[in-house]
Parts: structure tokens; C-alpha cells; sequence
């Protein structure tokens, strides 16, 4: 029987599973997810205003900018803010994005109008009225601010005139003064874009014939600070215009999104289905609890999405995908764990809650270096990518409590009913490849310097291929403009010619798949990208554009400045980590194989002749966590077999082989889930499933081949 302790721990873990799983299902059914265009197909782009624009400015502009969306009828757009000199705009369902371009590039115009009397115009006072001549422009107003009304409740509106405004403002107010209060006639309209923001009337004190003297009014209402303060915007936004300029436009057809939501289902369902397989063919009856475990995480990390209003993106899904099959990693750490305690113990319930208490701290930190990589993701990435590091975070705090919480509740109950039959818990055994592994008495590490030497011709061979082929990299980096476009006859000979006659000689065609086609050009404005639309369409006969992406060369610029900075944080973040967790050699040890990871699988790319874009960046961020989260396993069994007074480097030499199914298991559920991506996937989501292969395998044999002989060397100093 259970302690009354142990009993007590599994009801409240059974309680918390419960409830997460409970709200976790409400969610699912009551909130609908939110698709990043590239899954549900529309227009993003990117307008900077200048740098010497301040912050207030850029929020004037994009008061102009809203009012300019909803002129162009478009469903559920967005607008926000990127830093203090971007505003990012998503048009959803829009495919062509000129008209949107030269609606949102437009200069803002505010002028100042007197009523004529009741008409079609409407105003936020709920009338309609008719419109005199134009009296003053933006250009006259200096100010508008919002202050608290001196003389009663609420809030009113100071505007400040410049130039001849004040000349103007006291013509049109004398002469709306001579008309009674309550007449339509004695107010006047400031007008935004032919929309009327505010109609106010002319104070019972103006003088018919005299008007308002001075170089400012007020405008006054049942205003509350909220809504003086937007009416003050709006009035600065008409008078300081902040020109804006196009950095990234990313047009992505319904049909490519539709796609590519199939494409990762399918991969999803694949992948889990031959991982679960995978986990009940090795263990069994514990693998079958870790397959219900991670419906249970994949419920709670959708639902945890869903929640906190999280962007599904291409490969923000393609993250949720791969994180299915690193949150089998925790459960096989938890069961290779409680394999050692039952060889030892003979008793599976107990071998079990050992074995959760053993596996703690190599899970906490082998979760945590991937957590690390996701929030650089998430803070130096932009756009999908982004999202990327969104799901991955989630995926990974929802992995862990699956294994923790799901998976131990679903143990505790299950294991004391096969104490008398542990060979279906599937925990009864070491396994066969560690028992013959044991058997054997391997000791790799006596000539460490050989295992760097082979880690050195690979990483030559890696060299070679930036050397020799060079890295392609991506438009995000370069800046310039990508049309993706599929037809039922694809050649490249004629697409290129048609485009060179149309003026895009430098242009470059890449085919991907039977029938796709991919044209690279400079920065081309949206009336260029419709020629190369026509030059691309003649060429085949009829093609259907799933794609139009800009980015500007400032914009490419800062991207790849931005990569750098985040592999160099995520190096450096580390190496502290592993620093304070473990002993400075292991850490540097580990980033040196870490390091190697990286230039192999730049090196792969480069051989393979691939683009390196923001995707590639995900993926390779993805790969550092992956890599350190090998190597962390394994030094964590260092850290436990160094209380021996055994050679050091036979302890290294235990700890690879002792975590060796481990790192096979998990590695197979991995791989299963990313060669379903590829195979279904197409471009990007290929692409992204084959860095992560290429990073898996090189990750984990880094781990022998650098990462466990540069420790050695560095004990041996």
C-alpha cells in the first residue's frame, strides 16, 4: 500500500491533471484559433516611418493608417506596432496588394470645413451634414492636445494654429456665428481622409461678424479623457503627416495556406501514430500510458495557444508538430530512469517514483536550453517565425508537465496493479541494447583526441561546402521580392527568357516539386511584380501566384544582423547556463559541439545548394537547443557517476553508453514526426524538416564525437 504521503501527492497531481485537462477542453470547444495569414491566405506589410520620426509621431501615422484600412473594406485587419519606427498591417483574404500599397502610402489630409446645413455627410455627433468650401489644412495646425475642462466635467481638446490658420479660423467662425445655436449652420468640421472627426459648434460668446480671435480654440463636448485624447491624435495626425515606406509586403494565395494546414495534419497524425507505436513496441505498458500522456499534451499546448490569443503560423505549426516529438524525451528519460531503479529494486512502483525523482534534473535541464533558443526566437524574430517561437515554448512548458504530471499520475495507478507481471509495464528490463552494451565493457574515450579528429574532418567537410558552393541566402536577408507560383508545364529555359524581354534579366527561376516555380528579383515595386506575374504566366501557359513577398534592403539588413546576435546570445546563453549547472569545462565543452553543429548544418545547406532564410533561423535556433539538450543528458549522468573513483574518462565513457537508448529513442520519435514533414510538406516545411534531420543526427553525434572528448581534454588540464 502507498503512503499515506504518496497517497496524498498522487491525489493532488491527479486533481491538477484533471482540472488542466477539463479547462484545456473548454477552451478547445469555445475559442476558435487565430491562422497567420500564410495559413489563411492575405497581405502583410511592414511601413517604417523615418528615424529621426519620434514615437509619437509613428502612433499619428498609424491613427491615418487605421482610418486608410477600413476605407479599403477588409475583414479583421490588424495594425500594430513593431519597435518605434514600424507598423506592421495585416490585410487578411487581400491578394492583390497594390491598391492597398498606394492607399496606405498616401499623404494623411486634414482640413477644416464649414457646415452648410443638414446632409449626407456623417459625423460622430450621429447627424449628417453638407460640407462648405475648404477653409484651412492640415498644414495650419500646430498642436491638438487633450487637458481637463477648466469650466465643468470631463475633458476638452486645445488645437494651437500656425501660419495663416488663425486669419482663416476667425473668417470661417465669423461668419457660422450669425446663424443661431442649434443650427447646423454654426458649427464647423475638421475632416480627415473625407471623413468628418469632429463637427463642433461655435460658442454662444463668438460675435457675428468677429469670430475667434487668436492663434488657438477649443473644442469642447461630453468628452471623457479616452476620447479627447483620440480626437487630439487624429487632429495631429492630419497636421504632421509621417511619410511612410514600404519595407516588407508578404502577399500568401488561400490556396498555399489550405495546403499547407493539410500538409502538417497529415504529418502530425503520421508522425504521432508511428511514435506511439514506436513507445508501446519498447515499452510496452508504460509506452501506451506516455502515448495517452501526449494526447494530453498535445490537447493542453493547442488549447494553451488557443488561449493566451497566440498567431498560428506555417511554421509555428510545424513547431507544434516537432514539439510532439520532443515531449517524448522526457517520458523516455522517466522510463530508462525507472528501468535502472526496478534492475536494482524489483519493485515498480517504487522503481517508478525513483525514477521520476532521478530523471528530474536532466528533463529541467535539457527543457530548459530549448526554452532558451525559443524565447531568442520570439524576441529577435519577426513575422511567422515569431510564431514559431511561440508554439515551441508552449509545446515545451506543455511537455513537461505531460511527463511530469499526466504521465505520473497514469504510472502510479497503473504500476501496482503488474507488480506481479512486470514484463508488460515494459520497465522489467534494461533493454537489449544497454544489456549488451554493459556486457561488453566498451570504454570509448581512452584516445579522445581520435574522436576529435574525426570531428574535425566533418567539420572541413562543412568548410568546404561554404567555400565551395556558398550559402544561398534567403530574401529576408538580402532584401529583394519572391513570387511563388504553381503551373500544369514548368520550364525554366522559357520562364527566364519571357522574363529577361520583360526587363527581369537578372531575375532568378528555381523550380521545387513537378510543378513549381519560384522567381527571385531586387526590391521591384508591386506594379514590376505584376509584369513578372504576366512574363511567368506566358512562359507556362497559365500560372496560379500561391505567393508575392518584399522585404526592403534596410529591413534585410537588420535581419541579418539580427541572426547573428541571436545565434551569439544563444551561444552565450549557454554556456552560462551549463556554467552554473554543471562545471565550466563541461559547458565550454558543450558549446564546442554545439558550435560544430551549426557550421555542419550551414555546410549541409550550402552542399544541398538551399536557401538560408528566417525558416532556416528557426530551425537552426531549434538545433542549438537540441544539441545542448543531448549533451546536458549526458553530463548529467557525469555529474551522477563522478562520485566514483573511477578515470574520468571512463565516466564519460558510462555515461554515453548508460544514455544511449535514450538518446536512440528519442532521437526515432524525432525523426519520425520530421521525415512525416518532409515527405508531405513542401517547400518551406521541407525545408525546416531537413535541417532539423540534418541538426538531429549532427547533434547527436556531436555529443561523442566533440562535445564528451573536448571535456576530457580540458579535465586532463
Amino acid at each position: 500500500m502507498p503512503r499515506p504521503s504518496a497517497r496524498r501527492a498522487l491525489l493532488v497531481r491527479g486533481l491538477l491533471a484533471l482540472g488542466v485537462l477539463a479547462a484545456s477542453t473548454f477552451t478547445l470547444l469555445t475559442v476558435q484559433p487565430r491562422l497567420g495569414l500564410d495559413l489563411r491566405g492575405g497581405t502583410q506589410i511592414v511601413l517604417e516611418t523615418p528615424s529621426e520620426a519620434t514615437s509619437d509621431a509613428t502612433d499619428r501615422a498609424m491613427e491615418v493608417l487605421r482610418r486608410r484600412v477600413d476605407e479599403l473594406g477588409v475583414a479583421e485587419p490588424v495594425l500594430a506596432r513593431s519597435g518605434d519606427h514600424r507598423i506592421v498591417v495585416e490585410l487578411p483574404g487581400v491578394q492583390d496588394p497594390t491598391e492597398a500599397i498606394e492607399v496606405l502610402g498616401r499623404t494623411a489630409q486634414l482640413r477644416v470645413q464649414p457646415v452648410t446645413g443638414p446632409g449626407d455627410v456623417p459625423t460622430p455627433e450621429g447627424d449628417a451634414v453638407g460640407l462648405g468650401e475648404v477653409v484651412m489644412t492640415g498644414e495650419g495646425i500646430e498642436d491638438a492636445r487633450a487637458t481637463p475642462n477648466p469650466q465643468g466635467v470631463g475633458y476638452l481638446v486645445g488645437v494651437d494654429f500656425q501660419g495663416d490658420a488663425p486669419q482663416a479660423w476667425q473668417r470661417v467662425t465669423a461668419e457660422a456665428a450669425c446663424s443661431p445655436p442649434g443650427d447646423p449652420k454654426r458649427r464647423v468640421a475638421f475632416v480627415l481622409d473625407g471623413e468628418v472627426v469632429s463637427a463642433p459648434q461655435v460658442d454662444v460668446s463668438t460675435v457675428c461678424g468677429t469670430g475667434m480671435i487668436g492663434g488657438s480654440t477649443s473644442i469642447t463636448g461630453q468628452f471623457g479623457q479616452a476620447e479627447a485624447e483620440e480626437l487630439a491624435l487624429v487632429i495631429r495626425s492630419g497636421a504632421l503627416p509621417v511619410p511612410v515606406e514600404v519595407v516588407e509586403q508578404r502577399t500568401v494565395g488561400p490556396t498555399l495556406g489550405a495546403e499547407a494546414i493539410e500538409a502538417s495534419a497529415r504529418a502530425a497524425i503520421i508522425g504521432v501514430a508511428l511514435t506511439g507505436l514506436f513507445l508501446v513496441f519498447v515499452y510496452r505498458l508504460a509506452g501506451l500510458v506516455a502515448v495517452l500522456a501526449l494526447g494530453g499534451y498535445a490537447a493542453l499546448a493547442y488549447a494553451a495557444m488557443l488561449a493566451i490569443g497566440a498567431t498560428l503560423t506555417l511554421p509555428g505549426l510545424a513547431g507544434f508538430v516537432l514539439a510532439i516529438g520532443m515531449a517524448v524525451d522526457a517520458n523516455v528519460l522517466v522510463f530508462e530512469r525507472s528501468r535502472e531503479e526496478y534492475a536494482r529494486r524489483k519493485r515498480l512502483t517504487r522503481s517508478v517514483d525513483e525514477g521520476f525523482r532521478g530523471a528530474l534534473s536532466a528533463v529541467a535541464d535539457s527543457n530548459v536550453t530549448t526554452l532558451l533558443a525559443a524565447g531568442l526566437l520570439f524576441w529577435l524574430a519577426t513575422g511567422p517565425v515569431k510564431g514559431f517561437g511561440v508554439t515551441l515554448s508552449i509545446g515545451v512548458l506543455a511537455s513537461l508537465f505531460s511527463a511530469l504530471v499526466l504521465s505520473r499520475v497514469l504510472l502510479q495507478l497503473v504500476m501496482p496493479l503488474l507488480e506481479r507481471r512486470p514484463r508488460w509495464s515494459g520497465l522489467h528490463t534494461l533493454g537489449r541494447v544497454r544489456t549488451w552494451l554493459t556486457a561488453r565493457g566498451l570504454t570509448l574515450f581512452r584516445r579522445p583526441r581520435r574522436w576529435l579528429l574525426a570531428a574535425g574532418l566533418v567539420v572541413l567537410a562543412a568548410v568546404g561546402g561554404l567555400l565551395v558552393r556558398g550559402l544561398e541566402l534567403g530574401v529576408e536577408f538580402t532584401g529583394g521580392r519572391v513570387l511563388e507560383f504553381t503551373a500544369s508545364s514548368v520550364d525554366t529555359g522559357r520562364v527566364r527568357a519571357e522574363l529577361a524581354s520583360a526587363g527581369f534579366a537578372d531575375a532568378v527561376v528555381v523550380t521545387s516539386g513537378s510543378d513549381g516555380i519560384s522567381v527571385r528579383t531586387g526590391p521591384i515595386d508591386s506594379a514590376a511584380a505584376v509584369r513578372v506575374g504576366k512574363a511567368v504566366d506566358r512562359a507556362t501557359g497559365g500560372a496560379e501566384q500561391l505567393s508575392n513577398e518584399l522585404i526592403g534592403p534596410s529591413l534585410g539588413s537588420e535581419l541579418r544582423r539580427n541572426a547573428l546576435i541571436a545565434l551569439a546570445i544563444a551561444v552565450a546563453a549557454q554556456l552560462v547556463y551549463l556554467a552554473v549547472r554543471f562545471d565550466w569545462r563541461l559547458g565550454v565543452a558543450t558549446v564546442v559541439a554545439l558550435v560544430t553543429d551549426v557550421v555542419v548544418l550551414v555546410g549541409a545547406f550550402a552542399w544541398l545548394g538551399k536557401t538560408a532564410d528566417a525558416v532556416f533561423l528557426a530551425a537552426l535556433l531549434t538545433v542549438i537547443g537540441y544539441s545542448v539538450n543531448d549533451s546536458v543528458v549526458v553530463f548529467d549522468r557525469v555529474r551522477e557517476l563522478r562520485r566514483t573513483p573511477a578515470p574520468f574518462p571512463d565516466v564519460m565513457s558510462s555515461a554515453v553508453l548508460q544514455t544511449l537508448p535514450r538518446t536512440v529513442n528519442t532521437g526515432i520519435g524525432v525523426l519520425f514526426v520530421l521525415a512525416a514533414l518532409l515527405v508531405l510538406g513542401d517547400g518551406s516545411l521541407a525545408d525546416f524538416s531537413t535541417a532539423l534531420l540534418i541538426g538531429l543526427v549532427a547533434g547527436t553525434v556531436s555529443t561523442v564525437l566533440t562535445a564528451a572528448p573536448v571535456a576530457i581534454v580540458l579535465e586532463d588540464r
